[in-house]
């Protein structure tokens, strides 16, 4: 019986996400397996891996033969590299613990290099969301100076209206002056 490392798909439509099983290379691609060794989740930035490395190696070793895809992640959990230094310890090329000393030491740089990129993407991130934030701000003030520039016409048409009313009044204050020195004038004579 043929066995194959595989990702077996799971998830919504759109939202990937996948387990990487140990099946039969006649059974379908989401149906039988033999054994689940991990899941891997391309949704997330950076992808999200995690896996039995020991039962992924003994698989390898029993002559399981894993996808292209399943070799990649295989390669970039450090799967394969177990698999080769367990093989030069079977060779007695290297010692157990020098070829653990090796994995952890490889494991500690990729953590330290995920790390990394995992701190470069929330930089990126902050500083989208404060470029996001000025722009915004500019947008805001414009806003401001529009609605300001806006309401100055009106200002000054309402003080030309009171200074006009104004004007009026003097005059009609004056008209009525005078209307009533008429009368008197008149009731006088």
């Amino acid at each position: 019986m043929p066995v194959k490392i595989r990702l077996q798909r799971h998830g919504k439509k759109g939202k990937p996400f996948f387990w990487i099983v140990a099946a039969d290379s006649r059974a379908k691609r989401d149906g039988r397996f033999l054994e689940k060794l991990g899941i891997y989740n391309p949704t997330t930035n950076p992808a999200t891996i995690e896996i039995n490395v020991d039962k992924s190696v003994q698989w390898l070793q029993n002559g399981a033969q894993p996808t292209e895809t399943a070799k990649a992640i295989l390669s970039y959990k450090g799967v394969l590299l177990k698999n080769h230094l367990a093989g030069g310890v079977r060779k007695g090329a290297l010692t157990q613990e020098q070829a653990d000393e090796k994995f952890n030491a490889w494991v500690e740089e990729k953590e330290g290099k995920v790390d990394a990129k995992k701190e470069n993407l929330s930089k990126e991130q902050q500083a989208a969301r404060a470029k996001a934030l000025e722009a915004e701000k500019e947008v805001n003030a414009k806003r401001e100076a529009e609605a300001a520039a806006a309401a100055q016409p009106e200002v000054e048409e309402t003080t030309e209206d009171q200074e006009a009313a104004a004007a009026n009044e003097v005059d009609d204050a004056t008209a009525a002056e005078a209307n009533a020195e008429e009368k008197q004038d008149q009731t006088g004579s």
